[in-house]
């Protein structure tokens, strides 16, 4: 078990001139130390920008970890006889004893969300976190949370935007650092920018790199060719193909510390891989604007959601409620959707946006063996949620769902998709729009800037109209979304991989096997898309069992 005395990653960055002096002389480790001697754990974290995981232990014995706001960079640590050990990797850390609560957790989530981790006894330092181990006590606490601010005053668009343009160009040009990269380029709005900022920040046109699929609905290689065209990119295309995953599944699953099922990771496999065998070794990441402008469509069925509150709540109960949930109005098409409307409405935040969580809706009795089920807490996500959600200081509910996917989109799911693929790969990732400049002025901007009225980050496309095209600003939101499921029905050696992933899956004790049979035979075929992701989901956790824990069952 690894058990450093000083562990540094990413690329810490101080605003306090002498800590910026030390960092810059003496190096990061020099800096965190005396960050933390002057400073003490809560404010030296605080202290730090940009993405970077620390593990320091004292002369005394005393150990202190802090990870950033997103946890772009992971730390996990596992306190034994009296000492704290820490790594980035939680397998560096277990001793095969998994922990059948983080597997429903992934099953849940389709990540195991920090603090748990797979592992019995070793846990991930949550976002914008840090732990000190002194004395024999554990404390791990947040050194930040999200504060939203509402201008009180009159706001200049045209200010703002000219403000928004600058920080956009000087978050690529950090996250650049007089080197060069390439981009990830998905033809949306966030790649794009980040794509066209490399121009404006360095006067060179960027490389560029997408990721197609032959599936119609799925590739949106034509955008990313209008984006790459207006910004005159070097520009490299790679079409995924069935093949290409039985060719990788395994090791891209065995490649993660824990069981990770975000089927985009493939894709962002394949992209980074293609500019790697380029002779590129740092790419640019557009992930974070969606989250920190109002960008995702559930933002705005939120909104439609929260018209609901505004209904005198006697008249619900008295005469909305009781209609709607009349038997008849399933027969009705219209009045079907207005009980819809309602079933969801009245069911608050956050519990509302698992209303059609993939597990819960196959049924919890239905998928998972009853022994499994016995040793796990079926409340623990929605409780771990509900904590989260209420841990943002924000006045106005969409900024609080922003937040509370900060830590579940972004830092439990999307940056750990796209670091863990790119590590595979052999390339390094940074993230401009998750600068802590662009952060500050998100947290700043007003919510109705966000989300005007249903129109999904308003201000983000106003600012940059005339600078990306149009046919991006206008386009829906996509990204590396994979053809898994209807792929599955096309072809049969991935079929074959899905089926013996399943099948072995099936006599772990965790997943019934009449359900595993039903969603093979039946279930696939009556909506590839929807029941090819929980057969996805399932089949990840198998190939990381079989590389990571071969021997695991679940016994009585």
């Amino acid at each position: 078990m690894p058990h450093p005395d000083t562990l540094i990653a990413g690329e810490p960055r101080f605003a306090d001139q002498p800590l910026a002096d030390i960092l810059r002389q003496d190096g990061p480790a020099a800096a965190w130390h005396h960050a933390l001697q002057q400073l003490g754990p809560a404010r030296a974290a605080a202290a730090a920008t940009n993405g970077f995981a620390v593990g320091l232990t004292g002369v005394n014995g005393s150990t202190f970890l802090a990870v950033d706001r997103f946890a772009i960079h992971s730390l996990c640590y596992r306190l034994v006889d009296g000492r704290l050990h820490f790594a980035e990797r939680a397998d560096q850390l277990g001793d095969g004893d998994l922990d059948p609560q983080a597997i429903f957790d992934y099953l849940y989530f389709h990540c195991i969300p920090s603090p748990r981790t797979i592992f019995r006894n070793v846990f991930r330092l949550p976002p914008g976190h840090y732990a000190l181990y002194e004395n024999g006590q554990l404390t791990v606490a947040p050194y930040w949370v999200p504060e939203f601010t509402e201008p009180r005053g009159p706001v200049s668009f045209d200010a703002l935007k000219a403000e928004f343009r600058t920080l956009l160009r000087e978050a690529v040009a950090t996250q650049l650092d007089g080197s060069t990269a390439a981009c990830f380029l998905s033809g949306g709005t966030d790649s794009s920018t980040v794509a066209g900022m490399v121009r404006e920040a360095t006067g060179k046109p960027a490389a560029t790199y997408s990721i197609g699929f032959e599936a119609e609905g799925y590739d949106e290689m034509a955008f990313a060719r209008i984006a790459a065209k207006h910004f005159g990119t070097e520009h490299h295309e790679y079409y995924v193909t069935p093949a290409d995953l039985v060719r990788s599944i395994a090791d891209v699953a065995g490649s993660y510390d824990q069981p990770f099922g975000n089927s985009s990771a493939l894709p962002a496999y394949y992209c980074a891989l293609s500019a790697r065998q380029d002779g590129v070794t740092r790419m640019l990441a557009g992930d974070g604007g969606d989250e920190l402008f109002g960008g995702n469509s559930r933002y705005a069925k939120q909104r439609v959601f929260g018209w609901y509150a505004h209904v005198p709540a006697s008249l619900r109960r008295s005469l909305v409620q009781p209609l709607f949930e009349l038997p008849a109005t399933s027969r009705v098409p219209l009045l079907k959707k207005g009980s819809s409307y309602v079933e969801q409405a009245k069911v608050p935040m956050p519990d509302r946006l698992q209303m059609y969580n993939l597990l819960l809706r196959l049924g919890t009795a239905d998928v998972l063996e009853p022994r499994f089920l016995a040793r796990v807490d079926l409340g623990s996500p929605a409780a771990q949620q509900r904590e989260v959600w209420a841990l943002a200081r924000a006045g106005d509910e969409l900024n609080r769902t922003l937040a509370y996917d900060w830590r579940y989109t972004l830092a439990e799911s999307d940056l750990p998709k796209v670091n863990g693929s790119a590590r595979l790969a052999g390339m390094q990732v940074r993230y401009p729009m998750l600068d802590d400049r662009l952060l500050d002025f998100s947290l700043g901007l007003p919510a109705a800037y966000k989300l005007k009225g249903l129109k999904l980050r308003w201000f983000f496309k106003e600012a940059l109209r005339g600078f990306l095209p149009d046919e991006i600003i206008t386009k829906k939101k996509q990204g590396f979304g994979l053809p898994f499921g209807v792929w599955l029905t096309r072809h049969a050696p991935l079929m074959a991989l899905a089926q013996d992933s399943l099948a072995s899956l099936s006599g772990r004790g965790i997943v019934r096997p009449a359900f595993i049979r039903q969603l093979v035979d039946q279930r696939l075929q009556e909506h590839p898309g929807y029941y090819g992701e929980m057969i996805w989901i399932l089949m990840m956790l198998e190939q990381w069992l079989q590389r990571h824990a071969p021997g695991y069952r679940l016994t009585d």
